[in-house]
């Protein structure tokens, strides 16, 4: 049967893919044929994602991505162990929650290498010729908090409105080699970590939080299909987009 949104014969590299949404969408592309590389710090969780994927030649590496230095060893290493690849999803990310008048220039530093720098030396570095193949696809992670307001998350915002503006530049750059960049801004995503937020919140909070959204709060998978569609040949004529996925908060 035919099939524009297989992943078969790719292999995809996820940031992330310990929780949330990159490990989702560890899974989905594994359902959809990828061999899938996990990148995360804790190898506990990495090797849960891997139990819970379809049966492929999977790997995955433990690595922290605020050591930038070191991207360029674990590039070279993956390629080594797993030739080119066809595809990355940088999901990985940490949030911090500070008003602006006690963010200091470290806060910074800590939420960009990991949040933008780290994709940023990670695309650098693979998307090489001996790296990549032609015709591969990147997407980017980024957040709906990049493109609205909200109190208390400068840092994280900007991090990600990074992203927003750097994937334009490099789907420009790799255009020649056929290499798509986009951009996903997901809203709100039930994960563990918003579980516990949600649960903190007073009611009136909690309504407001949820009532943001017109077709509710979204879920992991909601992303990973899309980010299937984006790796897979289904979307070759897409590149150098920001793609809202929020249930409908911005339209507002």
């Amino acid at each position: 049967m035919f099939n524009p949104f297989t992943l078969e014969k790719k292999t995809i590299i996820i940031t992330g893919a310990s929780s949330g949404i990159g490990r989702q969408c560890a899974i989905d592309c594994s359902r959809m044929g990828a061999n899938v590389i996990l990148i995360a710090r804790n190898k506990e969780r990495l090797q849960e994602t891997l139990s819970l994927m379809e049966v492929g030649n999977h790997n995955y590496y433990c690595y922290d991505l605020s050591d930038l230095e070191g991207i360029r060893s674990l590039v070279s290493n993956i390629i080594s162990d797993n030739g080119k690849i066809n595809g990355f999803i940088h999901a990985a990310g940490i949030e911090l929650t500070k008003p602006t008048k006690l963010l200091e220039p470290l806060d910074y530093n800590r939420i960009f290498d990991v949040n933008s720098v780290s994709a940023f030396e990670l695309i650098r570095n693979l998307s090489s010729v001996k790296n990549m193949e032609q015709n591969s696809s990147i997407v980017l992670i980024s957040s709906i908090t990049s493109i609205i307001g909200r109190t208390g998350v400068a840092a994280y915002a900007a991090s990600k409105g990074a992203m927003n503006s750097a994937t334009k530049v490099f789907a420009l750059e790799l255009v020649k080699r056929k290499i798509r960049v986009n951009c996903i801004l997901p809203g709100t995503i039930i994960t563990p970590l918003i579980q516990n937020y949600l649960s903190s919140l007073n009611e009136e909070d909690y309504k407001k939080r949820i009532d943001g959204f017109p077709l509710g709060l979204g879920e992991t998978t909601d992303i990973s299909n899309a980010c299937i569609y984006l790796l897979s040949d289904a979307s070759r004529w897409v590149t150098g987009q920001n793609i809202i996925i929020d249930g409908g908060y911005t339209i507002r």
